[in-house]
């Protein structure tokens, strides 16, 4: 990993959209992110934790949709497997289900395909935190 010093400022890519979806609400861009940095976005979040978490980890789990791609491509650093969140209906049977009573994009019910092991739980938005708290109630208490 290179030292801090040589990685690029990641939060200047980050565009700021004012009013998107509605008014009132700033939402942060990471699309120039991705495009322009993919490589040291993905080394700053594989940081994130230790080696020995890393270790102890059998899968990162993606919130829909881009939770996928950052998720995706993570997973690939440690030889992890990859998990989808997805909305209700989407993944194939042999699923988990929860329904939020809210999260980001409104009410509804979030699954993820049944399994065992540790997931590290990935998304790229963080509004009120209903949909990342949704989504780790699915992992202990299923069993993934």
């Amino acid at each position: 990993m290179p030292p801090r010093a040589l990685m690029p400022d990641l939060k200047r890519a980050i565009r700021d959209v004012p009013d998107f979806p509605r008014p009132g609400i700033l939402f942060r861009d990471i699309a120039p992110l991705l495009r322009d940095h993919f490589d040291a976005t993905l080394t700053a979040l594989d940081a994130l934790l230790p080696d020995q978490e890393w270790r102890e980890i059998d899968a990162l789990a993606g919130i829909e949709s881009r939770g996928f791609i950052l998720g995706a491509a993570l997973a690939l650093r440690p030889a992890k497997g990859f998990v989808p969140v997805r909305k209700q209906g989407k993944n194939c049977p042999r699923r988990w289900s929860i329904s939020p009573t809210t999260w980001n994009t409104g009410s509804g019910v979030l699954e993820m395909q049944k399994g065992s092991g540790r997931v590290v739980l990935v998304d790229d938005v963080l509004a009120t935190g209903g949909t990342m708290s949704a989504a780790a109630e699915l992992c202990p208490s299923r069993g993934l």
